[in-house]
């Protein structure tokens, strides 16, 4: 680069599947002469970092391979000694990601930044299982909540969309299940609908459907465990709904 700073471009990878990444991400991939990659990133995406040095900085349940403020000097030194550094995150890097933290450590730095948005899994691992976050006579608004704090405890945040009729949709939520189960059922909503997607969009995933008061047994019996989105709200009617008529459709 120019300034001899180097360039960070973070780049959202989507949720899972690899033909859900945009056509911008691929082509920065291709430029980039670094990539530092994390776990949610489906690895075959790093097929088009062809001339890049690879490192994966991910977190899974916990272990971290680098500390954030690792994560973030490296960003630096990978602009200096390559030039063009890809941040490549799952999902979107700005729904929780902390790419808005890195491209401003970033230019501090010196280095020219740049964001490549990705499809969020908050909406899109929902809708690839015919769920959408709004419909009409179902719900005008939607909540993306990331269930813990920094402190680690259940985030007030969903003790507030309890109360409403938007559809809540949980990010790394799984370990607060019962507590979220709890928050809801406080409110009489035993009823609502609930489901769960275990690694949406890729061939592994693992879906459970119930409602408030059975979708503990249900992610018992399936097995269902992180990284998981849970959608809170009737628009899961919409899922069951379509599934009996393309069941009724099947048996004519």
């Amino acid at each position: 680069m120019s300034n001899g700073k180097g360039k960070l471009t973070v780049v959202g990878a989507g949720p899972g599947d690899v033909e859900l990444i945009t056509l911008k991400a691929i082509k920065a991939m291709e430029s980039a002469d670094a990539v530092l990659y994390d776990a949610l990133v489906n690895p075959e995406l790093l097929d088009y970092c062809k001339n890049a040095e690879l490192l994966y900085v991910g977190k899974r349940k916990g272990c971290y391979a680098y500390q954030q403020e690792q994560i973030n000097d490296l960003i630096v030194q990978y602009g200096k000694s390559h030039g063009h550094v890809i941040r490549l995150k799952g999902g979107d890097p700005f729904i929780f990601g902390r790419g808005a933290e890195e491209m401003d450590y970033a230019a501090k730095h010196g280095m020219e930044v740049a964001m490549v948005p990705g499809l969020s899994s908050s909406v899109s691992v929902p809708a690839m299982q015919n769920i959408p976050v709004t419909k009409r006579g179902y719900s005008e608004s939607f909540w993306v909540i990331t269930a813990t704090t920094k402190e680690h405890k259940l985030s007030n945040d969903i003790l507030v969309a309890a109360k409403s009729d938007a559809t809540v949709v949980i990010l790394m939520g799984m370990h607060k299940l019962a507590k979220i189960v709890e928050a809801f059922k406080a409110k009489d909503k035993a009823s609502l609908p609930i489901a769960i997607i275990q690694n949406g969009t890729r061939a592994e995933e693992n879906v459970g459907v119930g409602t408030i008061e059975t979708i503990e047994a249900i992610v018992a019996e399936k097995g269902l465990g992180a990284p998981a989105i849970i959608v809170v709200g009737h628009v899961v009617k919409h899922k069951i709904q379509l599934a009996e008529l393309q069941q009724k459709l099947s048996e004519i």
